[in-house]
């Protein structure tokens, strides 16, 4: 195990202050954007990104449709790069979410939005990037330098800047109290301990993890960073989905994580988690309403956030514990330019 303290675990810590600083820096800025958004009234919604910035967009997809009632559309940025196809997207906002701001076919989208009569919004740490200089409205997530390769503080600033405007184009209070309240709840997550999860996940190639809804983000993210940090395959399923033919893989031993948060999918989430269970699967939840899975510990919300911090702190020791150097993943660089 590595002895020296991980960039990727410094960066997991500061997660609640590049949170807070983002909330706190942001107020009249987001507040202005979110008045002409309102303004604008777009018919529906797109949102562009990859990798773990697609995670961050397809919570904002469910948090989107949730809470204003728009339609959400994920659009593929070889559309524009690869196909050349000019979408109509006139009436409509596009949210582009990219932490360098710098990949080609992410910049080709965000041209063909804008020129086919959508308003741009970037989200992107990198505030003086090509992206930032297309878009209508460049947000700076604020999440500070991220050395690691895996992306962890940039993916939670993504969903709360999102988050942030939303509430602000929708006069939405309750939102915007719940995300003040978020700082805390993160720290309070680093320390949750799922350590239990190590002697289910050590000898295994393959393992599911689970979500639902805004969750379901947290499991596509989940498993991509026990891929990147861990050389561990692991899939993440909608709970609605597993019962069909991922069912087959299930059986004695065969490790799952289901992502619960305090929302209408959990007890269906449980549901499916203590159905597995059943099959002697090695089950972990992040709710009190399981009856044969193990529970996780986890921070009390109404939201998934703090779960996926609490993922974090626990794969980036896993790696170590696996031997494995997380800043530095085999094959990955830090910014992927794909065209």
């Amino acid at each position: 195990m590595m002895a020296v303290k991980t960039y990727m675990r410094t960066e997991i810590e500061e997660i609640p202050q590049a949170v807070a600083r983002f909330l706190d820096q942001s107020d009249q800025s987001l507040s202005n954007i979110g008045q002409d958004l309102r303004r604008r009234s777009p018919s529906f919604i797109a949102t562009v990104a990859r990798g773990s910035s697609a995670h961050a967009a397809t919570y904002l997809n469910y948090a989107l449709e949730l809470t204003t009632g728009l339609a959400v559309a994920p659009i593929g940025p070889s559309i524009a790069s690869i196909y050349g196809t000019r979408l109509r997207l006139k009436n409509a906002a596009c949210f582009i979410v990219s932490q360098s701001g710098k990949s080609p076919d992410i910049i080709a989208l965000a041209n063909n939005a804008a020129t086919q009569g959508a308003v741009t919004v970037a989200l992107t740490n990198a505030a003086s990037s090509p992206l930032a200089a297309i878009c209508d409205y460049p947000i700076d997530i604020m999440a500070g330098p991220e050395l690691s390769v895996a992306a962890t503080k940039t993916f939670v600033n993504s969903i709360v800047a999102g988050l942030a405007l939303m509430a602000y184009a929708t006069r939405n209070k309750a939102l915007l109290g719940a995300l003040k309240n978020l700082p805390p709840q993160l720290e309070q997550a680093l320390s949750c301990d799922w350590s239990a999860l190590s002697s289910a996940f050590e000898d295994q190639n393959s393992l599911y993890i689970l979500g639902r809804g805004p969750s379901s983000a947290m499991a596509n993210e989940a498993a991509l960073k026990l891929k990147e940090t861990c050389s561990i395959h692991a899939e993440a399923y909608s709970a609605a989905e597993v019962m069909h033919g991922p069912m087959a893989l299930v059986g004695p031993g065969f490790p799952i994580l289901a992502l619960a948060a305090r929302d209408a999918a959990e007890p269906s989430l449980t549901q499916i988690a203590d159905a597995m269970r059943e099959k002697q699967a090695a089950v972990f939840a992040t709710s009190d309403r399981v009856t044969r899975a193990a529970r996780l510990p986890f921070v009390t919300t109404d939201h998934p956030l703090p779960l996926i911090v609490s993922f974090y702190a626990f794969v980036e020791a896993f790696a170590r514990h696996k031997g494995h150097n997380p800043d530095q993943p085999r094959h990955l660089n830090k910014v992927t330019e794909t065209v």
